[in-house]
């Protein structure tokens, strides 16, 4: 009987353990400073102070349907009704989509810029990988369209997490903008996982995804399997340029390439020759630009063939 307790309470141990530790890693995944990510983007070239302040920004702040709000920065020097909402990635905020603010900016696109919940000045505990994220773009989107109008020409790019949470907006949600830009996204948050434990941990997923899937549920209320881009890309009807680069290590640009090859209708790929996760403009600035120009020309294009 002792032995059998023991054995019970080593399994018991076990399971809470892996339950708290890998889903706390989810939840509370440790973000970078304003610091951090301001250094980093000054080192590449991305960010300078002064250029930054010059810009005639509006702060934001939107009501978030989980009872907080989403705060962020709308530049818009261009007397048009064309519009880029920007999707940083995880453990990073509004900073980190400074580069591609000005990106689109050179191409005469206003963009709204925006912390994700539990990022930078956004509130909310936890982060979800796209699950909850996906509810708070929808409100950022309506924010904007009840601004600007039916006019509103709008597209969407996201990175990382970002490029998740646009993909379950437009497949999950609501088809809501013109076009989407999904730079690194993975496919499925239960294959990410099981990729990253085998490189982060060496361990088996067997081992700890029933356990941490449970967990997630109990305490944030949502399943692994509901973040799968995957399995709503073919629910988007709107043009999607997906961009991955070949080394990325972190999500395998694989990924990518299975969401193009389930996404209908208009659609176009770019694999980076060069750069880690998330580096494909900074590592591939011409080509990453390129890239966005012609995936624009052939969207004009596209939008004159289907009037006709």
């Amino acid at each position: 009987m002792k032995k059998w307790l023991i054995g019970a309470g080593i399994v018991l141990s076990y399971i809470f353990i892996v339950g708290f530790f890998f889903t706390n890693q989810m939840m509370y995944m440790k973000k970078k400073t304003d610091k951090e990510i301001i250094d980093r983007e000054t080192k590449d070239g991305h960010y300078d102070e002064k250029e930054y302040d010059s810009y005639n920004k509006i702060e934001v702040s939107i009501p978030s349907k989980f009872g907080y709000d989403i705060k962020g920065m709308l530049i818009a020097p261009h007397k048009t009704y064309s519009y880029v909402i920007i999707c940083h990635g995880v453990t990073m905020n509004r900073y980190n989509s400074i580069k591609y603010m000005k990106l689109f900016l050179n191409r005469g696109m206003n963009v709204l810029i925006y912390d994700h919940r539990r990022h930078g000045e956004s509130g909310g505990k936890t982060t979800s990988f796209g699950h909850y994220e996906k509810f708070d773009l929808q409100s950022v989107v309506h924010w904007l369209k009840d601004r600007v109008g039916d006019e509103l020409h709008l597209g969407i790019h996201g990175e990382s997490m970002g490029a998740v949470t646009t993909l379950l907006y437009g497949g999950l949600v609501e088809d809501g903008a013109d076009y989407y830009i999904a730079d690194c996204p993975f496919s499925d948050l239960q294959e990410q996982l099981l990729y990253r434990l085998k490189s982060d941990f060496k361990l088996p997923g067997y081992l700890v995804m029933p356990i941490a899937r449970r967990f997630l549920k109990l305490r944030d209320g949502y399943s692994i399997q509901d973040v799968s881009p995957i399995a709503v890309i073919d629910r988007i009807q709107h043009p999607v340029l997906f961009i991955h680069s070949k080394d990325d290590d972190y999500i395998p640009s694989a990924m990518t390439q299975q969401l193009f090859d389930k996404k209908p209708g208009f659609k176009k790929i770019y694999f980076a020759e060069k750069g880690a996760h998330a580096m494909s403009y900074t590592e591939n600035r011409e080509e990453y630009e390129r890239i966005i120009d012609e995936f624009f020309e052939e969207l004009k294009k596209h939008k004159h063939t289907a009037n006709i």
